[in-house]
Order: C-alpha cells, then sequence, then structure tokens
C-alpha cells in the first residue's frame, strides 16, 4: 500500500529507477559541457537579437562560467526531472530565478535533448571515422610494402588464381574509402542544427537560428521544426554507414584470421596480439582477430537496434528515439571505433611470410587461366576451347602441378602446338600471371604501385577533413570568454 501511495506522486520510485535516473547519470557523464555550450549561444543570441539586455547577457555568461561541473556531477537528481532542472536551479540560485529564467526564451527542452544527442553523435562519428582511417593507413602501408609478392586469390574459399597481397590490400582501402564517404556524408547531416525549432512549432520571438548553430560548430540547420524534433534519420543513417562498415571489416579480419591459422601461415601477429595458453606450450592464439570479430559483430547488432527501436514509431516527439536509446547508440559507437584500432594495431605489427605465400601461389594450378589465354593469343583458338584443352591436361597431371607436367600433358593433348615447352612453362609462372595483368584495378605491380600512390592522396584528404570537421565541431569562442571554456566536452 505505501507502494502504490508514493506512486501518486512523480516520479513513481520504480519510474526513478528504471528512466530517470540512469538517464540522469547518461546525462551528467556526456552532456553538461554541450548544455553549457547551448546555453553560452543561446544567451548571446538572445542578446545579439535584442531579446535580453548586454547586461542580462553579461551576468548569465559569468554565471554559466561559475557553474561547477565537479558539484553537479556529484549531486543528485532529487526531486527534478533531468539535468537540464539540476542545472537550471543551480543558475536560479546563483543569479535569481527571474533572470536565469530570460534564459529559457525561445526554446524548449525539446529542441536541446535533440541537438545535445546531436553535438555527441557527431563527435563519435568523427572518432570511428578516425579509426577507419588508421586502419586504411595500415593497410596501405603493408600493400606499398608487398606490390611483389605473389599470393593465391580464393574464390568460393577456394585456390583461384595468382594475385600480390598489395593487389588484395588495395581492395579492402577502397572499400574503407567507401566507408569514410558514408560516414562523411551521415557527419554532413547530423551536424545540422535543432535549436529554435523550440518544442516543435519555433517561436514568436525574433531569434537568429544561423547565428546560433554557427557558435555551436554546426554547417546549417535542421530547418523545418517540425522535422528537426521529430526526425530520427541523423542517427538511423549513421547506424547504417556504421553497419556496412562493420561487415566490411568482418569480412576482411575473417580472412585475416584464416591466414593467421598454422594450416594457411600466411600472416603472423606479433606477440602483442597473441595470446598462449595455459594448458598447450606450443599454443599461439591470435587473439586480437577474435576480439575484433565480435567488436565488429556486436557494433553490428547495436545498429541494427538503432534502427529497431526507430522503427514503427510515430513521426513526432518521442522518447522511444531519444535517452533510452541513446546508450545503445553510444555502445555502437564504442564497439565500432573499437573493431577498427585493434584490427589496425594488429595488422600494423604483423608479419607476412613472402615465400610461403609464393610457394601457394605457383601450386594448385593456379595460373591455368593465363595458359589457356596463352593459347588463343597465340595459336588463335578460341577461349571455350582453349579452356577445355587445358583442362584436360590439369586432369591428366593429376596431383603433379608442376609447370612442367602441365607442358608435357598439353603437348601429348596438342601435339601441333607451335608453343614450346619453355613458353608453356613462363605462362604459368605466377609472377608472369600477375604481371601481364596490366588492365586498370589488376594486380601488375605497377598498377598497385600506382594505386597505392593514389590511395595515399586519398588518405590524406580524409586525414585534412578530419582535421577540419574537429575544428569545426568546437565553434565559435572567440567573441568573448566562454562560459564552458572549464567545462570540455566528454
Amino acid at each position: 500500500m505505501a507502494d502504490a501511495a508514493a506512486a501518486t506522486d512523480f516520479p513513481a520510485p520504480v519510474y526513478s529507477e528504471t528512466v530517470l535516473d540512469p538517464n540522469f547519470e547518461q546525462a551528467k557523464k556526456h552532456f553538461f559541457g554541450f548544455l553549457l555550450r547551448i546555453h553560452d549561444a543561446h544567451t548571446r543570441m538572445l542578446a545579439r537579437q535584442g531579446i535580453i539586455t548586454p547586461e542580462e547577457e553579461r551576468r548569465l555568461i559569468a554565471t554559466l562560467g561559475g557553474l561547477e561541473k565537479a558539484s553537479i556531477a556529484s549531486s543528485g537528481r532529487g526531486a527534478r526531472e533531468d539535468l537540464f532542472y539540476v542545472v537550471e536551479a543551480a543558475l536560479e540560485q546563483a543569479c535569481g530565478r527571474e533572470l536565469a529564467g530570460k534564459m529559457h526564451t525561445a526554446r524548449s527542452r525539446n529542441d536541446i535533448a535533440v541537438t545535445l544527442f546531436r553535438m555527441l553523435a557527431r563527435e563519435r562519428l568523427l572518432e570511428v571515422f578516425e579509426a577507419a582511417g588508421q586502419l586504411r593507413a595500415a593497410l596501405l602501408r603493408l600493400a606499398g610494402e608487398h606490390a611483389d609478392t605473389v599470393m593465391p586469390a580464393h574464390t568460393h574459399m577456394q585456390p583461384a588464381q595468382p594475385t600480390t597481397l598489395a593487389h588484395y590490400l588495395l581492395a579492402a582501402c577502397e572499400f574503407l574509402d567507401r566507408d569514410a564517404e558514408r560516414m562523411k556524408g551521415a557527419f554532413s547531416r547530423v551536424n545540422l542544427s535543432p535549436m529554435g525549432a523550440a518544442a516543435i512549432t519555433t517561436s514568436g520571438f525574433p531569434v537568429d537560428r544561423e547565428y546560433t548553430a554557427r557558435l555551436l560548430g554546426f554547417e546549417g540547420l535542421a530547418e523545418n521544426s517540425y522535422g528537426a524534433i521529430a526526425a530520427i534519420d541523423y542517427l538511423t543513417e549513421i547506424a547504417a554507414a556504421i553497419a556496412v562498415a562493420m561487415v566490411n571489416v568482418g569480412k576482411l579480419n575473417q580472412d585475416f584470421l584464416l591466414w593467421s591459422t598454422r594450416e594457411f601461415g600466411f600472416l603472423r601477429l606479433s606477440d602483442g596480439f597473441a595470446q598462449g595458453s595455459s594448458i598447450m606450450p606450443q599454443k599461439r592464439n591470435p587473439v586480437a582477430l577474435e576480439h575484433t570479430r565480435i567488436l565488429a559483430s556486436r557494433a553490428l547488432g547495436q545498429a541494427q537496434a538503432v534502427l529497431g527501436c526507430a522503427h514503427n514509431t510515430p513521426f513526432g516527439d518521442i522518447n522511444d528515439s531519444e535517452d533510452p536509446l541513446q546508450p545503445v547508440a553510444l555502445a555502437m559507437f564504442g564497439s565500432a571505433r573499437g573493431a577498427l584500432r585493434l584490427l589496425a594495431g594488429a595488422i600494423a605489427a604483423a608479419e607476412v611470410d613472402r615465400d610461403h605465400l609464393a610457394r601457394r601461389a605457383a601450386s594448385d594450378f593456379l595460373t591455368a587461366t593465363e595458359l589457356a589465354d596463352t593459347l588463343v593469343r597465340r595459336e588463335g583458338w578460341c577461349f571455350r576451347e582453349a579452356h577445355d584443352v587445358v583442362a584436360e591436361a590439369v586432369r591428366a597431371c593429376g596431383s603433379d602441378d608442376r609447370p612442367e607436367a602441365v607442358a608435357a600433358a598439353l603437348l601429348r593433348i596438342k601435339p601441333a602446338v607451335r608453343l614450346s615447352r619453355a613458353e608453356i612453362v613462363e605462362a604459368l609462372d605466377p609472377r608472369h600471371f600477375v604481371g601481364i595483368r596490366k588492365v586498370v584495378g589488376g594486380p601488375a605491380p605497377e598498377c598497385t604501385r600506382e594505386a597505392v600512390r593514389r590511395a595515399a592522396e586519398t588518405q590524406r584528404r580524409q586525414e585534412a577533413w578530419l582535421a577540419q570537421k574537429r575544428q569545426l565541431v568546437k565553434g565559435v569562442r572567440g567573441e568573448s570568454r566562454s562560459a564552458f571554456a572549464s567545462h570540455p566536452e566528454p
């Protein structure tokens, strides 16, 4: 009965325990600095528009600068609903209710709350972008060292044709570049300011939304005030971009994990990324790649959870898209960043067994396609005839995959062939196979070296973009002493 009676007053104990208290702790951890920045920018805009006086602006900015994050962080929520009201109460205590109340002119918790999470999400997205760049840089460095390292390429998990390690790694660099472009697109849409939308229909006061946006480091407005509050695609787009990136990274990581097995032996992680066994002295487990796999899978699942939670919710101001969803999104950012950084570190310190790769590229008849192509070029056959004859020669060799054995079998099957035994053996050399494939995007060393050069230029542009956006989101702070200068963002 006591619990039932208590539930008649807001908030009910169970509501506090399950919703308000976790949300308050999350807000203290992530949003205090951003909230002061919003208060600061909004106050400056109100004064610039003549809605408050310059003296009121000065006193409010000074009061903001005097707020102690440590004191608020250590305080409880008390009877107040959330961090916004806790900070508002601290402002009222410091400068009086009337003056503190003027700061709330022409705004709502609605536009503040969405702005807060956009500010946090854009910074977390930049962190994931940076981690993707670190992985891409590690792969590019490795590609630059291995333009001449031949290796077997696989299709359907079976040895298929020779390529080079640089060619393989450049393919990964390309999808990482596409991932980066998707993140850049998402950033351009998350970095739009909802401030001035107020509850959902703006305000009758002559606010300058563009000025507030500029102070907060936004690149434009989430213009329609209804959509600024109600739309969630700024976050679902980020989740989609991260989901695609994690699928890409997972496929790459799975290959590296396979290559690190004793059976493959292509790749050896450094001691810093491998663990032994408590019972088997010989074991050397590539655990960093296993952790990368689960981190990427977890990020993918969290991204899907963001999309699932937003699906089939009303197009309006609802809690489903706000505080309860934010921990899932923040976990997604953390998992994705961890997967990318861990894989980058592991690959940067890994060793490649060039000789073993070369031996495997020269085995299993992987160059048979080039022998068929050579017959087309030199004998004038159609490709289907050449394919059939080479396939017959391969079958005749059984398990003997030496080029000399294939040459002998071919000359027995087609004694009228004009190719000499030496020319057939050359056609079956994996380095010849790779070197002759000079088509754009192919594995010939001169092609991959040029591709590495262009990719390095792209890498520099991506890094410059990141530096520029990080400077941008700091906002404009030079007009007077900033109230939030002593309260850096999380």
